[in-house]
């Protein structure tokens, strides 16, 4: 990244964070849950198109999300979100153009944002997760955090041509290590984070005092991705 970008991109960053915190009250929970150096594969449920940036408003590193061929068909737009990082992806078959580019990203030391949903959710729940984000980890030798956006299908449902204000939360869980992804099952290494997706979600739907608590009790004694992946098999 050269610096030109990078201040673009903060910039753009910080406008898109005080806009959203405005319009939607965004809170982000878990922040420090991504690592400070080197790839890190990030998966996150799909909610609505404003998805990308909900997920790195407000993180401390660049995201370079995978996003749909289609979004960069217009030229204006496509210079936008590329200049932000993104590249493109094929949703029909594999596309090994894009794969590629993620793994030299993530070997490049990036952070790359996925939805292995594949697609947006039609109700704002948590749909079956593809294991292809776990491969594509343990093929770049990277760590995968799960993040959960929730908020965001009732602000900008499939179903409607524009936004309109809801309140907007964003949470990370827990990493799941570049060892573990190394040794484990795609298929059950992706049942676990959707399971901790799944509690993720659950917990910011909570009202605050017992959201706080609950955090607590899983930040101190919950079993990791990993083993609840073992304990489902």
């Amino acid at each position: 990244m050269n610096g030109l970008q990078r201040a673009w991109y903060a910039a753009i960053q910080q406008v898109a964070r005080m806009l959203f915190v405005v319009v939607f009250g965004i809170r982000v929970f878990g922040r420090g849950r991504l690592p400070r150096r080197g790839g890190v594969l990030v998966v996150s449920n799909h909610q609505s198109f404003l998805d990308p940036v909900l997920a790195a408003a407000g993180m401390p590193r660049p995201y370079h999300p995978m996003a749909r061929e289609s979004l960069f068909r217009f030229g204006p737009f496509a210079w936008l979100i590329r200049s932000l990082y993104a590249f493109p992806v094929r949703r029909s078959a594999a596309d090994m153009r894009a794969i590629r580019e993620a793994l030299r990203r993530l070997r490049a030391g990036a952070v790359v944002l996925m939805f292995p949903e594949g697609t947006r959710t039609r109700d704002g729940s948590i749909g079956a997760l593809q294991a292809g984000p776990v491969v594509l980890a343990a093929r770049a030798g990277v760590p995968i955090l799960p993040m959960v956006i929730d908020g965001a299908f009732e602000a900008w449902p499939r179903t409607s041509p524009l936004p309109w204000p809801h309140r907007i939360r964003v949470a990370c869980g827990r990493l799941v290590s570049a060892d573990d992804v190394a040794r484990g099952d795609p298929d059950d290494i992706m049942a676990g984070i959707r399971g901790e997706m799944l509690l993720l979600q659950a917990w910011l739907r909570r009202t605050p005092d017992a959201r706080a608590a609950a955090w607590e009790g899983r930040h101190a004694a919950s079993p990791s991705v990993k083993e609840r992946a073992m304990e489902e098999r």
